[in-house]
């Protein structure tokens, strides 16, 4: 899509919230399965399956990424779609976005060896890279707009409410918070 087309449907997507503010809350949905050992899959609208695996030495047969990779995917593509959302918006051009990112985790916290320590990640990095011709107080503008309004950067580091349930033979179980 050309940076005018993606601006015009952005443009239209605003408006449409602004004469209908009820427009702007979305519900997305996904819905995952166990197939084998600690292979996955998840399913995400008309789309083909994602295949989610681990490596072998986390159990798996190595046929997709982990979910904690995914995490890294979900965020690194989600800045470099907010970076060219917001440059079409600002009239920006981008000749390059791409997000190298790390995630640091320690297994000791997964396999319940430390109470101490959380089995998610500890610390994520990314580094950004840009490349673009426009000048650097417009290019600092455009990093400040992506970096507020991320939404996976936003739900990573902003607390959030999240629930569950088991249901174990039809019947329901509240997950312990």
């Amino acid at each position: 899509m050309s940076q005018a087309a993606l601006k015009e449907a952005l443009s239209k997507t605003v408006q449409g919230i602004q004469d209908n503010p009820v427009m702007s809350r979305v519900v997305f949905e996904a819905e995952t399965a166990l197939v084998e050992g600690v292979r996955c899959t998840g399913k995400v609208r008309n789309f083909a399956p994602i295949v989610v695996d681990e490596p072998p030495e986390l159990g798996g047969q190595d046929k997709g990424a982990n979910p904690v990779e995914l995490l890294l995917v979900a965020l690194g593509s989600c800045q470099e779609i907010m970076y060219a959302a917001m440059a079409a918006m600002m009239g920006i051009k981008l000749d390059e976005v791409r997000v190298n990112l790390k995630g640091a985790l320690d297994l000791k916290g997964l396999f319940g060896m430390d109470p101490a320590i959380p089995p998610g990640y500890q610390k994520i990095a990314f580094e950004t890279f840009l490349k673009s011709s426009a000048p650097e107080e417009e290019l600092r503008k455009l990093i400040e707009a992506v970096e507020t309004h991320c939404p996976v950067l936003d739900t990573l580091v902003r607390p959030i409410e999240v629930t569950g349930k088991v249901t174990i033979n039809g019947a329901a179980v509240m997950v312990p918070a």
